[in-house]
């Protein structure tokens, strides 16, 4: 199933599976209620928000998933909408917005984007376990596939898989703790 999902503008599968040759990538770090968060976004949309320990880390984490990109740092002041997404996501952080809605470009399967689309629906007070998201989704055989998509998504807090945890009630791994 490695058809691809158009959602809202998304980097072409021959680009993502080239290490991101030909994308211009800027980024930006700022300090969150958790701990450091970059945001990585092309002239489409996010491709990258990721939380880490130190810039170097996220720098190394933006540069694994898009080798052969272009990637440059954004200097202050930032362009508006860079501005608004980096708000929209603080204010999200601080419980203002229950829900973020901003552009995406992301290269995915039409399984990955069907269970992301999914999680997007969940309400920012609720949690599912991957089971119900399998069924939610209209597959309830595929459990560890539904983990899979939540486990590659690289765009935290707008695709919230935060809000997925094990059929015992526990966390299932999320990756920023």
């Amino acid at each position: 199933m490695n058809e691809r999902v158009d959602t809202r503008l998304g980097m072409t599968p021959a680009t993502y599976r080239a290490g991101g040759k030909g994308a211009s990538i800027s980024y930006a770090a700022v300090e969150s209620p958790f701990c450091r968060m970059m945001i990585g976004a092309t002239d489409r949309g996010l491709c990258f928000v990721q939380f880490g320990a130190s810039d170097e880390q996220l720098v190394t984490m933006l540069r694994n998933e898009y080798p052969a990109a272009s990637i440059a740092p954004l200097m202050e002041p930032y362009p508006a909408a860079f501005q608004e997404w980096m708000d929209a996501l603080r204010d999200h952080l601080n419980g203002q917005t229950p829900r973020v809605d901003l552009p995406l470009d992301l290269q995915a399967t039409a399984f990955q984007m069907k269970v992301w689309s999914y999680l997007q629906s969940i309400p920012a007070s609720s949690v599912e376990s991957y089971s119900e998201v399998a069924k939610g989704i209209g597959q309830q055989t595929a459990v560890r596939a539904v983990a899979r998509a939540c486990a590659s998504n690289r765009v935290a807090l707008v695709i919230p898989c935060h809000r997925v945890i094990r059929g015992t009630g526990e966390l299932g791994g999320y990756r920023w703790g």
